[in-house]
């Protein structure tokens, strides 16, 4: 039975293939298409009268006439749906808002998620992520098991009656179609729950003896789950409890630094790892070939791109570009309309263009997350593919890392410090530091300028941290599991700090 439903599951996914090599093919067609949808939708809602969309021609006239925002700018309106009001940002009812806070802030963003939102982007991109999997593991058996999604929790909406927030993740998980739900695990009503810590040991339990095929998750909450499993079953690796896991389809954070970290607890060769980049704003790409780390741009998902070079992010008419008139290799900001009714918005990411025929992109960073304290310019990509260099050169395996600024003062130089949890320690941290930087050198110039004879930049201090450090201080600001994430680089030392006034009521502290 389950041969004949893994057969018929497979064939029915395989069938999205030939519509997302269609629009691979024909993305400019598409986007003129999701373009005239959207325009045509939002013509009565309150804001599509304020930037009066009946009288909008074209692209050109939108750009003209509506103004690239940010959430700060939308929150008024997203304010007013949140109580209760509607055909606010969109024509169709609001039921949803995916609450997304994206680092360790206290305030949080509620994103309006529509049906059509949540059908047409989200559901879609699901199915679209299994169809390329099959189309790259066509023997696969990922239906004669489940899959296990670390997912968010939801709640009622307090100011509005039958409308729910929650994690995207959340979300997604509590309004999948019944065939979906089939094969998930474990149980809404701990999937769901929202004490992190009480939701990863009744996940463990309850999946213990699942035949669990497929891994959904954000890499680092993904990794408490699998040691919490290790631990409950005295298992040195997760095939020991799950024998038939294949895959793992990942997203939020960069996988490169948790790579191997991963393989060590997975040891199976033939284990597939795919990437998505699904936001609470969208569903926008996902990485369609298995071992190159590009993700194909989903052009038909009810969302229109716009790209934003990143010297004009504070100009609320700068020009922007379309698909046609992106470069490779360079990066943009990423602004968006979608069928939720988020208007020219500036999404907070980056990203550069790897391929144009189709058109792959890798997400390159964060508009507010980098160090340029001294003019380097250090980019969250650069960060990760050092790391990985330096684990690779000394045996070590990363579980976790944030890095900031030392700011000049009483005479002294400036640089960058790192705090970093090892799942297994470099060998030698001094040569551990010493590969972090020259790669750093090697990947940005602006870096290897500020470097040069330590006149602007001293090398990096690199402090190694115990494990369960930055789990303890989330666990403290109430921001376990989620959406929420571990600011990678900041401009500023503010969650440095926090991390290790932590460390100093522990006891611990060593760099090199």
């Amino acid at each position: 039975m389950k041969s004949a439903l893994n057969w018929l599951s497979v064939n029915v996914i395989k069938q999205r293939l030939s519509h997302i090599s269609f629009c691979a093919q024909n993305p400019h067609d598409t986007q003129k298409k999701v373009f005239d949808y959207l325009i045509h939708k939002g013509r009565y809602t309150a804001w599509g009268q304020k930037y009066s969309y009946h009288q909008l021609r074209n692209v050109t006239d939108y750009k003209q006439r509506v103004p690239i925002s940010t959430y700060e700018d939308f929150f008024p309106y997203i304010e007013r749906i949140l109580k209760g009001e509607q055909q606010v940002l969109w024509p169709s009812d609001i039921k949803l808002f995916a609450k997304s806070s994206g680092t360790t802030n206290a305030k949080s963003k509620f994103i309006p998620v529509s049906s059509e939102a949540l059908e047409d982007c989200h559901f879609e991109g699901g199915k679209d992520l299994l169809a390329v999997f099959i189309d790259n593991r066509p023997q696969t058996k990922i239906f004669k098991g489940k899959s296990l999604s670390v997912g968010g929790s939801i709640m009622p909406n307090p100011d509005a009656e039958d409308t729910t927030i929650g994690d995207v993740s959340g979300l997604i998980m509590k309004n999948l179609p019944l065939w979906a739900q089939s094969f998930r695990a474990p149980s809404l009503d701990i999937a769901l729950l929202s004490d992190w810590e009480d939701k990863i040991q009744k996940m463990a339990e309850a999946t213990l003896h699942e035949n669990i095929t497929c891994i959904h998750g954000v890499p680092t909450w993904t990794i408490f789950l699998i040691r919490k499993m290790l631990e409950l079953s005295q298992s040195k690796s997760i095939l020991e409890v799950w024998p038939n896991m294949e895959c793992f389809f990942h997203g939020a954070v960069a996988f490169g630094p948790y790579k191997v970290l991963f393989e060590t607890m997975i040891p199976s060769p033939d284990m597939a790892y795919l990437e998505v980049y699904n936001a609470s704003e969208g569903f926008f790409s996902l990485q369609d070939q298995l071992g190159e780390p590009d993700m194909l741009l989903m052009t038909d998902y009810g969302i229109y791109y716009e790209f934003l070079p990143l010297d004009n992010l504070q100009d609320p008419y700068a020009k922007t570009l379309t698909l046609e008139e992106v470069e490779l290799n360079k990066s943009y900001a990423l602004v968006i309309s979608t069928n939720a009714g988020l208007w020219r918005y500036l999404i907070g990411d980056t990203v550069r263009f790897v391929s144009k025929n189709p058109y792959r992109i890798r997400i390159n960073g964060r508009t507010k997350h980098f160090i340029n304290a001294f003019g380097e310019e250090l980019a969250i990509e650069n960060a990760e593919s050092a790391l990985v260099r330096a684990c690779v050169a000394t045996g070590a395996q990363v579980s976790n890392f944030t890095a900031a600024p030392v700011f000049i003062e009483n005479g002294k130089r400036g640089g960058h410090e790192w705090l970093i949890e090892f799942e297994t320690q470099p060998n030698d941290l001094a040569i551990f530091a010493n590969v972090l930087d020259s790669t750093l050198k090697s990947l940005n110039s602006d870096y290897e300028a500020k470097r040069s004879k330590d006149i602007a930049l001293l090398a990096p201090l690199i402090q190694a941290i115990p494990l369960g450090t930055f789990y303890e201080l989330m666990r403290q600001k109430g921001k376990l599991g989620g959406q929420n994430k571990v600011p990678r680089l900041a401009n500023d030392r503010l969650f440095m700090n926090e991390v290790l006034a932590l460390l100093a009521e522990k006891g611990f502290g060593s760099r090199a």
